[in-house]
């Protein structure tokens, strides 16, 4: 088993065109993916379209109701979750893009630069330009998806009236961190941890085991994994072993006692149990229906 150092582990890089650096799309529920402590070299901007859930950012809950906007830092570790029929935009940006703005104006980006201090990551539902903000990621998103005659100026002109918006009409004083936020030092050990569990998943890790990577006790360790994550350290070790059985059931012509033994569980009894728990059916019945 190898384990890393915290200064080791990457942040995840989203490929973006040089002349273009702007993803847009629509997401319906909440893959595996997002459900994973993560951070990522860009920044991103969420208008919740429909349904509920809540984010986990920096090892604070935020509940979202349809209508929400949220920002998400580059260095913000996050993982979502859906409550009830959530359908959400995504948009993924480089904030080199706005480089030449910032010669016309510092401030742009300061809804992400003073994040923590004069902006929180969900925007106040209640302040009245909310509405302006929906209505410039709507044109944004439909400038995008029609790519007709320079939708890319049209989709950065957007971008600039959306971060003006916020930066004019949402910036409060004094927000500071909220008393149940996570530090940095906590949060990196978090991501090392998860990292390890990632990178060795069929591993027989022990609670006690996890917790001393990074030198905490068994108690302290679950409390701020839970915190960071929303689930406790096991239950999310059993996730991402489901996930890789799920896909070597899909990908595959392996035995299904061997997947269960190749992703770390202890017996094809326990694996039938918790995938049928987690998953909702048999592995039997998952490989059939993606086959």
């Amino acid at each position: 088993m190898t384990v890393v150092r915290g200064s080791d582990i990457p942040r995840e890089k989203l490929a973006l065109a040089k002349n273009y650096p702007i993803q847009v799309v629509d997401t319906i529920g909440v893959s595996a993916y997002y459900q994973k402590l993560h951070w990522h070299d860009v920044l991103e901007i969420n208008w919740i379209k429909s349904g509920t859930g809540y984010y986990i950012i920096n090892g604070q809950t935020f509940e979202f109701q349809e209508g929400d906007i949220l920002l998400i830092n580059s260095n913000d570790l996050h993982c979502a979750y859906e409550t009830k029929d959530l359908v959400m935009q995504v948009i993924s940006f480089d904030a080199n893009w706005f480089m030449n703005a910032l010669r016309y104006d510092p401030e742009i980006l300061c809804p992400f630069k003073d994040m923590g201090v004069h902006f929180t990551n969900l925007l106040d539902r209640n302040e009245p330009h909310i509405d302006e903000l929906r209505r410039l990621l709507k044109e944004l998103q439909d400038e995008h998806l029609k790519g007709e005659a320079s939708y890319g100026s049209i989709v950065f002109a957007n971008m600039l009236r959306f971060l003006a918006c916020v930066n004019r009409y949402f910036r409060r004083e004094g927000v500071g961190k909220e008393k149940d936020s996570m530090g940095a030092r906590q949060l990196e050990k978090m991501r090392k941890v998860i990292y390890d569990m990632e990178r060795n998943f069929a591993h027989p890790w022990t609670l006690e085991e996890l917790a001393g990577l990074v030198y905490l006790s068994p108690s302290r360790f679950s409390d701020l994994f839970r915190r960071a994550v929303g689930t406790p350290p096991l239950l999310y070790l059993i996730h991402i072993r489901l996930e890789h059985a799920v896909t070597l059931l899909e990908t595959s012509d392996m035995k299904i006692t061997d997947i269960a033994m190749e992703c770390g569980f202890r017996s094809l009894s326990n694996f039938n149990r918790l995938f049928k728990k987690h998953i909702g059916s048999s592995p039997k019945i998952s490989r059939s229906i993606s086959g």
